[in-house]
């Protein structure tokens, strides 16, 4: 394994690498580890965050072998102290070259998936707007484990598609039922789509946090302050029992990206 990788979790990623080559044999283009790992540094409830590419769609029993394989690689989050969570999101290369909006996803494995999976449930491949967020972020900082870099495989999004994707991914969160049990994430996604409205640059959840604190009015700051909290492992995540505080921040982080998307400023 790539002496660059953290080495706490060298083996885990050795185990993701052998599934995904041994089910997409030489579809396999490259692996890329991007994300906390090598940008900001491992939390205690970090994602281990892989690209994948391959040359072809994927048959439907591969689909389902590989998306069942990764299953004993990966844990819920603070579960297992040897197994972190994998996400794991392949793309066939010729449905984003040349690029087009919204981007094609092939197949995104993660352990809010495990119950579908486990009860035989395979989601399809779909388009997904997230990937022109998540290719802007791994052309930044990403990791080649195998195969080719990421920048002879891909071009760079273009900014309005990168902005475009953005506004998508906040128009998902509108009422409760949409970030209930996920409140923490949400909050810290918001901060940090936030800030790459206002920056053009993707950052570390934490760093987006922080310099959103600064920017928030004082009642919306204790759920930030909160999240953030949680995410560097100095805290208990506790946003499900204030709801309407959770409420009140992602409709006042929503109205200023909007805002700040319509008018520059």
């Amino acid at each position: 394994m790539n002496p660059s990788a953290p080495s706490e979790i060298t083996a885990q990623l050795s185990g993701a690498c052998a599934a995904l080559e041994r089910h997409l044999g030489e579809t396999l283009l490259a692996i890329h580890l991007f994300g906390s790992a090598i940008d900001g540094g491992l939390r205690p409830q970090s994602d281990i965050d892989l690209l994948v590419t391959v040359s072809a769609p994927m048959p439907d029993p591969v689909r389902r072998s590989l998306m069942l394989d990764l299953l004993p690689v990966s844990g819920w989050p603070g579960s297992d102290p040897a197994r972190r969570a994998l996400e794991v999101t392949l793309l066939v290369r010729e449905h984003l070259v040349p690029w087009r909006y919204p981007p094609p996803r092939e197949l995104q494995f993660g352990e809010w998936l495990r119950e579908e999976l486990e009860t035989g449930s395979i989601p399809p491949a779909t388009p997904d707007p997230d990937i022109a967020i998540l290719l802007t972020k791994a052309r930044q900082h990403s990791l080649c484990l195998t195969g080719t870099s990421i920048a002879e495989l891909f071009e760079p999004v273009p900014h309005e598609d990168f902005a475009k994707a953005l506004m998508d991914t906040v128009a998902q969160w509108n009422e409760a039922s949409d970030w209930q049990g996920d409140e923490c994430n949400i909050v810290l996604a918001l901060a940090r789509i936030w800030f790459s409205v206002a920056t053009g640059a993707i950052v570390p959840k934490d760093v987006a946090a922080s310099w959103a604190l600064e920017r928030l009015p004082q009642e919306h700051r204790p759920v930030l302050a909160s999240a953030r909290a949680a995410y560097l492992g100095d805290a208990i995540q506790d946003l499900v029992d204030c709801p309407e505080q959770v409420a009140a921040f992602i409709r006042h982080v929503k109205r200023v990206i909007l805002s700040r998307a319509q008018t520059g400023r």
